[in-house]
């Protein structure tokens, strides 16, 4: 389920959802941590992106291992793919708990609550954003560095 679609590599088709999903789900959170009034018009639509990406992350990361497997890599680039796959497997948590701290600031504000426990909530979330997209990153860029450093010129890979 996680190998192949039509002869290509699913990890190469959906990492592309969670490295737009996600941060965008940050941005999301985030602006409705910080802007009060947003969270009940747009909280929906930042809780629905944010499960969105929430979900494409364990396919990414199922279907990065098996990419994993199929590759003989060696020396540099093997080392570049395992430090990938560290970071790609730690974008679940943050991204998880953007996903709970998204729906805590939507349903919150459908009871009309606010204080203290609600400004708690909404810093924790942009900790949270932060943290969600900034592991995306760092795995992208892992990632992409692993896959095109021998491509595009590097003397990496020459050894």
């Amino acid at each position: 389920m996680f190998d192949t679609v039509l002869g290509l590599p699913v990890h190469a088709l959906v990492v592309h959802a969670v490295v737009i999903l996600v941060p965008l789900s940050a941005l999301g959170v985030a602006a409705i941590s910080v802007v009060p009034r947003w969270r009940v018009p747009f909280g929906p639509l930042v809780l629905a992106v944010t499960t969105a990406g929430l979900v494409m992350v364990p396919v990414a990361t199922n279907s990065g291992e098996r990419l994993r497997d199929r590759i003989d890599a060696g020396g540099v680039v093997k080392e570049q793919i395992e430090d990938h796959v560290m970071w790609g497997e730690r974008v679940l948590w943050p991204t998880l708990a953007l996903w709970v701290l998204a729906a805590a600031l939507v349903l919150l504000a459908r009871r009309r609550r606010s204080g203290r426990i609600v400004t708690f909530v909404a810093v924790l979330a942009v900790v949270a954003a932060g943290a969600s997209a900034g592991a995306v990153a760092l795995a992208g860029h892992l990632g992409s560095t692993a896959v095109w450093s021998c491509t595009i010129g590097s003397d990496a890979c020459t050894n």
